[in-house]
């Protein structure tokens, strides 16, 4: 479980393999050193498992199911990405409950500038838009953001300058592809209720 607050701006040191499986290596100081062999880690928002930790980076591996659903399989050496250790018991829950679990891509429909902010307009799969309500919680690379607008096609959210520095938001642009994660509240209510509407 993750919070979608980004603890460190990683580095990819290497990115092998292809359709079939990437083996991908982090370059992540701070993230490192409180991470076994075992744990789980959010990488641009995608639950991983660290495989091995040595010299401040950690290794991973992404199989076909991972690499279908996120954006992981775009990854090249020298890239940024969102770090994120899994929550502990007790640390506080400063952005909304995130699985880690990628539930489709986005795309960035347009990126303005907004007072020292940016406005950025993500169009979404109607699968997921659904899940979606103005000032509600959306997770997008590992970032948990408040959707500020809906459309018919697409959410807006409002990035404030420190989201800007600590995270790879700043780098959007047009067309770029990101990965989404809806609130799994709004996943369970859904399930919940539905049997029940046709009565």
């Amino acid at each position: 479980m993750f919070t979608g607050i980004v603890r460190e701006l990683g580095r990819v040191v290497a990115a092998v393999g292809g359709e079939d499986g990437l083996r991908l290596r982090v370059d992540a100081h701070l993230t490192a050193p409180g991470t076994a062999t075992g744990d789980s880690v959010a990488v641009n928002g995608v639950c991983l498992t660290a495989e091995a930790v040595e010299d401040g980076s950690i290794a991973f591996h992404a199989v076909p199911e991972t690499l279908s659903r996120t954006t992981l399989g775009a990854l090249r050496a020298g890239d940024r990405v969102n770090v994120e250790p899994a929550l502990r018991l007790g640390e506080p829950l400063g952005g909304h409950l995130v699985q880690g679990h990628v539930d489709g891509l986005g795309r960035v429909q347009s990126v303005e500038a907004e007072g020292e902010g940016l406005r950025v307009i993500v169009e979404t799969p109607s699968e997921l838009l659904r899940y979606c309500a103005e000032k509600g919680s959306i997770t997008v690379d590992g970032v948990s953001l408040t959707v500020a607008e809906l459309h018919e096609d697409a959410f807006g959210v409002a990035l404030v300058p420190h989201t800007l520095a600590a995270t790879t938001l700043g780098d959007l642009v047009p067309g770029r592809a990101v990965n989404l994660e809806v609130d799994v509240l709004a996943k369970y209510v859904e399930r919940l209720v539905l049997p029940h509407l046709g009565r």
